[in-house]
């Protein structure tokens, strides 16, 4: 007779962490270190999206869990706490962190508040629940450390930081038409292709399979589809789910590369902003983008651009950023 060992496995993980994380009815899956995973989070996955999953999870394919200080914000906002001194001295817990919200906070977006003299006055001028978007973009990348190949962990981060500062201010110059705002740029830019080093932590080989330390080079999904039976989309609308980000902003992340069957507005208009941040940054960088002439269309259409209004526009968020990047 033959065994399902997976369903077997399956069953073994659940059994095990409803033993240990006090799940009665088994609604969680271990797959990371001390940490669980509710599978409620796979219910908007098709067929086909929650087997690949799975499998990913077999191979020892983890979702991040968040740092502490990151939970004990958002327990302080859900509990209505007001005073931002509490806040900034929780987030002075974590030196590292502060540092890199002081740079994010450099962004031009953030001109008209600028110069900060301290957490509290980021807290003050920007929002409190602005900042904790910005604070959940930052403590990514330290929940998600290079295990080999630092170059092309380097590279990545490089990548995806210089995209959310595009994102962050193209939603600035386009809030009245789109009303997105920077901190949620801000958010989707560091997390739109966080699957991939979640993917390049597990497999050794993934960095030097799909060329991330070439310069210009970056993933092609077909062929991470046939090589590792992965999409880093999906894995990364689960870390966001896994991370509580706001559900149109994980539904971007996993459709950022097919605008044309996404219903939701906001989300559309998100992973639209997040299109136009990609190809800034190709242009600036003169690397060729091959998606971008298949989403322009859908591109322009979302952000209500024209082919007179977009040159003008690239130029406005370039002079932007680079103003930003000599502060």
């Amino acid at each position: 007779m033959d065994v399902d060992y997976s369903e077997r496995f399956l069953a073994a993980i659940r059994r095990f962490a409803a033993e240990s994380a006090g799940f009665a009815n088994g609604e969680a899956w271990f797959i990371g270190e001390n940490m669980s995973f509710d599978k409620a989070l796979l219910s908007a996955l098709s067929e086909a999206e929650n087997k690949a999953v799975r499998r990913l999870f077999e191979k020892g394919v983890t979702i991040p869990p968040q740092p502490q200080v990151l939970q004990d914000l958002y327990k302080k906002l859900m509990n209505g706490e007001a005073d931002v001194r509490a806040y900034a001295k929780l987030l002075a817990k974590d030196p590292g962190l502060v540092a890199m919200l002081f740079k994010v906070a450099q962004n031009a977006s953030f001109r008209r508040y600028q110069p900060f003299e301290s957490v509290e006055h980021i807290l003050q001028a920007i929002g409190l629940q602005q900042t904790a978007n910005l604070v959940r973009a930052i403590a990514l990348s330290s929940s998600l450390p290079a295990k080999h190949n630092r170059k092309a962990f380097e590279a990545f981060w490089s990548r995806s930081q210089a995209i959310s500062e595009l994102a962050m201010l193209v939603a600035e110059e386009r809030v009245a038409v789109c009303n997105i705002f920077p901190d949620q740029a801000c958010l989707a830019g560091v997390f739109h292709d966080c699957g991939v080093p979640v993917l390049m932590q597990r497999f050794s080989t993934y960095c030097k399979d799909m060329c991330l330390d070439e310069p210009g080079r970056w993933t092609d999904l077909a062929e991470e589809d046939r090589r590792f039976n992965a999409d880093h989309c999906v894995v990364g609308y689960l870390v966001g789910k896994h991370w509580k980000l706001p559900e149109f902003i994980c539904d971007a992340i996993r459709y950022h590369h097919d605008l044309k069957h996404m219903g939701n507005h906001a989300a559309r208009t998100m992973a639209a902003i997040l299109q136009l941040a990609i190809q800034i940054y190709h242009e600036d960088r003169h690397l060729p983008n091959p998606e971008w002439q298949s989403v322009r269309p859908d591109v322009l259409d979302e952000l209500g651009l024209g082919d007179d209004t977009l040159p003008e526009l690239i130029d406005v968020v370039l002079e932007r950023y680079h103003g930003a990047s000599h502060l």
